[in-house]
């Protein structure tokens, strides 16, 4: 039986992870879990799992919680301490780290050090500290599987292959709601409009990431870390049909792809599994139904994101961090209706034209530039 912590319990990528712990209870056992201020949906879990130690993010919520489990055998804890206590539990091996933003780097990389292996839902501790990351797993020896639904493909298509024999990485992507949108139309979509995600079932942060290509961009940086492939060999797809999840070409020609059907519960299994697979009651994937599969480039016009995330990556340790930084704010202030659609991708720009390489010695540096990057951010929204 395997021991999980679930970092992000009450997001959807935790809400799915722990359907397959509760599908599969002889295979799974829950040992912490931790969420941000879903106090109700985070009680209900603790009920049904019983792990032994969870966290919220504020001690208010910590206060409230306690009283709603009096009775039961948990230690409720909040902020960063709890979280590094959940990431670093005795008793657990693997943690799904599944976090949204740059809040999922502290705990995953205590996780890292702590010799688990993780599961690895949070895109942005890659984006933000890739090298530090990478180099904390090749210290401790544990395995960093990926639950993004393309990294996870790519994983799948390079078992048994030999790295020098890969030409280049190929990320799909949907193309997210405004994918036919002209820029005069982008120009007045709405947060809600922005929410609809035509093929997948995410939480908001991620599907407006999505409908400005900033979240394939980000996987283009996660994937350069995860496979140690530069940017120059990692190209971006765009498949509206969502069933081939990424590619890997060979210095042969040969290609290969991992399809399916568009649910995160495949990737997030495989990862709880790996090296194996389980029986989930997904229907085959009926290839004759679906009919036809497409393609197309991205559009750099209109979905500047993706550009700014490659020359971001080009920009040393500390450009990402200012991408991804700047992005969750602009988001948020989209969302909150302060700003248009298309001004995300113009304070992401701003903020990594005003910025100067920095190399990090630590996550603390880390940190510190992505606070001041979010200052700043706010600052320029405050001002226009």
């Amino acid at each position: 039986m395997k021991v999980l912590s679930v970092l992000g319990s009450t997001g959807s990528i935790g809400i799915s992870t722990l359907e397959i712990v509760a599908a599969f209870p002889e295979r799974y056992r829950v040992a912490a879990l931790a969420a941000g201020q879903n106090v109700a949906l985070l009680e209900q879990q603790v009920r049904t799992f019983r792990p032994g130690i969870v966290s919220v993010l504020s001690e208010e919520s910590a206060v409230l919680l306690r009283q709603r489990l009096s009775g039961l055998d948990v230690t409720v804890l909040s902020g960063q301490e709890g979280l590094d206590a959940c990431a670093t539990c005795p008793d657990v091996q693997m943690v799904v780290s599944a976090i949204v933003g740059a809040a999922g780097l502290p705990p995953t990389l205590a996780a890292i050090r702590a010799g688990k292996d993780i599961a690895l839902a949070n895109k942005e501790t890659l984006v933000t500290a890739g090298r530090l990351m990478m180099e904390a797993v090749a210290a401790s020896g544990c395995m960093l599987l990926p639950v993004d639904s393309e990294h996870s493909a790519i994983f799948q298509s390079m078992a048994g292959q030999r790295e020098q024999d890969i030409r280049r990485l190929i990320l799909t992507a949907s193309g997210g709601p405004f994918r036919q949108y002209t820029r005069a139309q982008l120009a007045s979509v709405t947060p809600q409009q922005a929410l609809a995600h035509p093929n997948w079932d995410m939480g908001r942060k991620i599907s407006v990431d999505s409908a400005t290509m900033m979240n394939k961009g980000l996987e283009v940086i996660e994937a350069h870390w995860l496979f140690s492939i530069p940017a120059d060999r990692i190209a971006v797809h765009i498949h509206p049909q969502s069933i081939i999840h990424s590619m890997v070409e060979y210095v042969d020609g040969s290609v290969l792809a991992q399809m399916g059907v568009p649910d995160m519960k495949t990737p997030i299994a495989y990862a709880l599994a790996w090296p194996e697979r389980l029986k989930l009651p997904f229907p085959p994937l009926d290839l004759c139904a679906i009919g036809h599969l497409t393609f197309e480039s991205p559009d750099p016009l209109r979905f500047p994101c993706l550009s700014l995330a490659y020359q971001a990556l080009q920009g040393g340790d500390s450009a990402p961090v200012v991408l991804n930084a700047a992005n969750e704010v602009a988001v948020e202030a989209f969302l909150e209706g302060k700003i248009a659609f298309q001004e995300i991708s113009n304070l992401i720009d701003q903020a990594l034209q005003h910025h100067s390489a920095l190399t990090f010695a630590d996550v603390d540096e880390v940190l510190a530039l992505d606070r001041e990057t979010r200052a700043r951010t706010r600052e320029m929204i405050r001002r226009s």
